[in-house]
């Protein structure tokens, strides 16, 4: 059984800066996260979408925001268990023991869950059911893979349209289908992708794909009107995604819903376990990228402390030691 200082548990912007944070005390760290990437649903659902709330950047993209947290941590070794899920927790002494998706065991000083939505799943497209092929996504890792291709996008809210907003100057065409003719996204975000030769079909949905090993076309249904093919590389099934606590919620911690109860020290019920971002819930809670940076820096400190009754709560400015 392996052992390590703090096991991170979700590897968004919360999770790598508490990464950070660790390291930063001296404390060993394992991030976890069944998504094969780092950064959460910032990379999984907007990497290319502007951020304008995080102190210190007037803007910055989603994409960008975790290249920066991962290299914020990164003299600091942190371990990342990516496509890897924490599934089980039982305690040997005072340590907590996690077992993991993959069938290993890891021996914990404290547990920081950071896992904002929880365990997400996207909502499948009906049309793909039956299609064995590639060239289906949820979410586009890289917008220069899909540099002149014919993109179709399905669904209504911010992510379909900001897909839309970022193909459209590097893929041969993008095309928008959306069941209805009134949309989730936000207005101007909207208002941006109707001025762009972005084809919009609306009252309408994908009815069949076409491909042998991958897809090539698609057929688009309007409402009342026979089905039109049109050409297509990818198919960005932008439909959102469903969100649980998975196997966190079967471990004994004290939920409101889908959130995690936290005290002032970001403590759980549970000992050494801690919790920080949008997955936890308090009076006062506000649930914004900003809001989970300090909560990770007040996990970290409170668990530095329940790992070694020794320590210091406040360990210094890091500026103290440049």
């Amino acid at each position: 059984m392996r052992q390590v200082d703090v096991a991170i548990i979700g590897a968004g912007p919360s999770g790598l800066f508490a990464a950070y944070y660790a390291g930063f005390r001296g404390l060993s760290v394992a991030v976890i996260d069944a998504l094969p990437e780092p950064g959460g649903q910032v990379a999984a659902m907007y990497p290319e979408k502007l951020i304008l709330d995080i102190a210190g950047f007037p803007s910055i993209k989603g994409r960008d925001l975790v290249a920066n947290l991962v290299a914020q941590a990164a003299p600091f070794d942190p371990e990342y268990r990516l496509g890897v899920r924490a599934e089980k927790l039982s305690y040997q002494g005072e340590r907590p023991v996690l077992g993991l998706s993959d069938g290993e065991q890891l021996s914990c000083g404290a547990v920081l869950i950071t896992g904002g939505l929880g365990s997400f799943t996207p909502r499948p497209l009906p049309a793909a059911a039956d299609f064995t092929g590639s060239g289906i996504v949820f979410f586009v890792p890289s917008l220069a893979e899909l540099a002149g291709q014919d993109v179709l996008i399905v669904g209504g809210g911010d992510s379909a349209f900001d897909w839309a907003h970022a193909l459209q100057p590097l893929a041969r065409s993008v095309t928008l289908v959306h069941r209805r003719d009134r949309f989730r996204a936000h207005a101007a975000t909207v208002a941006r992708v109707q001025e762009l030769p972005v084809r919009i079909v609306v009252n309408a949905e994908v009815t069949r794909l076409h491909g042998n090993g991958r897809v090539t076309g698609a057929d688009v249904a309007v409402r009342g009107a026979d089905a039109e093919t049109i050409p297509v590389d990818t198919v960005v099934a932008a439909l959102g995604f469903t969100a649980d606590l998975g196997p966190l919620a079967e471990w004994g911690l004290a939920l409101d819903r889908r959130h995690i109860l936290v005290d002032s020290t970001m403590a759980t019920n549970l000992p050494r376990i801690f919790a920080a971002g949008d997955i936890t819930e308090y009076p006062g809670k506000v649930r914004l990228i900003a809001t989970g940076f300090g909560e990770a820096a007040t996990a970290v400190n409170n668990a530095a402390v329940a790992i070694d009754p020794a320590a210091h709560l406040f360990p210094g400015h890091s500026s103290d030691g440049g």
